[in-house]
């Protein structure tokens, strides 16, 4: 079996300073917000080159403190993508705000700035772009519509550590930048976690506030918050993982070229393109095929941990069933989700796997020929 993410084989790596690591925090007897907490958002915000930085327990709450710390609520409407994960969506619906749903680009699957502007209403306060599978969605038109509109721009970077535009970095061009530690994220803890980046003391302080029960200061509380503070074991675990991000985003390149090398000249094979100034981390290696599902039953029974990310776009999902969406109303993001296939994709990943994959792909799509 070659699965879609082997952690293991990382973990042999930085075993012995994990469990170094971890014991220390054990011995400390601090493990709520202690000194890797404030050390690891340092190291963040030098890694972004940005101002301030919030530890938090998930990326979902990152979405959703920077939504409120921008008095984003019931009424006002963002505009995001269909084809995303659903926290995306979870966290506009938290504040009571509604997700409106643009299109993609095809090349990218991120946020289509030209259908951008066709969704913008008096009650738009904000822009959700995802930075899908490590590529950075279009973020210098994305935001020359922001300025026009006076929109605010909150980055979903939970896929897209160390990606970048132009020589900079996702999550520095909107107002916020969030990301996710979720273990299989190319920076992963060892259970939940997440940070937001801001150039902004205000919404850093804010965010900071809300993380822990809506006080700057204890036992005084200005508003209703969460707790969202991530926990010291698995800041301390992702500050030894740290410094390894570019060599393993580096390594991810390579295996992604790699990958498009094995499956030049294979026929309906359409692999993933990059945005000329961009830096790609992929996060997932996503092909487009025809009989996807059909091929990835194949693929699955054969020992090829193929995954589909995602089968059903949000519009059309039961939980936005309110929303009044229908089959038609993203034709493009419609196409993708059937046609999208994630292949196994990690820093570890060997030659011998890689040649495994493709080859037992290339016998899918020839078996799955007449697949409806």
């Amino acid at each position: 079996m070659i699965p879609i993410l082997d952690l293991t084989k990382q973990y042999e790596k930085i075993q012995k300073d994990v469990e170094k690591t971890v014991l220390e925090v054990l011995k400390s007897g601090q493990y709520i917000c202690g000194k890797h907490n404030k050390a690891l958002q340092e190291e963040f915000q030098t890694f972004n080159n940005v101002k301030r930085a919030v530890a938090l327990n998930s990326g979902t709450d990152a979405l959703h403190l920077a939504l409120r710390a921008l008095d984003i609520g019931a009424g006002d409407e963002v505009i995001t993508t269909a084809f995303t994960f659903v926290a995306t969506t979870e966290a506009i619906g938290i504040v009571g705000a509604k997700p409106i749903f643009a299109d993609i680009d095809p090349d990218t699957f991120n946020l289509d700035y030209k259908e951008l502007e066709k969704k913008i209403t008096p009650k738009t306060k904000a822009i959700i772009p995802v930075h899908l599978y490590g590529q950075p969605a279009n973020m210098v038109e994305i935001m020359k519509i922001a300025k026009k509109y006076n929109l605010y721009v909150i980055e979903d970077c939970c896929q897209a550590i160390g990606a970048e535009l132009n020589g900079q970095k996702v999550g520095t061009f909107g107002d916020v930048g969030c990301f996710s530690f979720f273990p299989t994220k190319n920076l992963g803890a060892f259970g939940d976690g997440g940070m937001a980046i801001t150039n902004s003391d205000f919404l850093a302080d804010r965010m900071l506030a809300l993380r822990n029960h809506g006080g700057a200061v204890r036992y005084y509380h200005d508003e209703i918050g969460v707790n969202s503070r991530l926990d010291e074991v698995q800041a301390a675990i992702l500050r030894v993982k740290f410094p390894y991000i570019n060599e393993w985003n580096k390594k991810r390149k390579e295996d992604a070229l790699r990958y498009n090398d094995l499956l030049k000249g294979v026929k309906d094979v359409v692999v993933p393109r990059e945005l000329e100034g961009t830096k790609c981390v992929y996060h997932q290696y996503t092909i487009e095929i025809p009989n996807r599902d059909a091929v990835h039953k194949y693929l699955q029974e054969h020992g090829v941990g193929a995954m589909l990310y995602y089968p059903v776009p949000l519009h059309l999902q039961k939980v936005h069933t309110h929303l009044g969406g229908k089959l038609g109303d993203l034709p493009v993001t419609e196409e993708k989700t059937t046609r999208v296939l994630s292949l196994p994709m990690f820093p570890e990943i060997t030659e011998e796997q890689q040649r495994t994959v493709v080859n037992t792909l290339i016998e899918a799509l020839e078996a799955c020929k007449t697949a409806v």
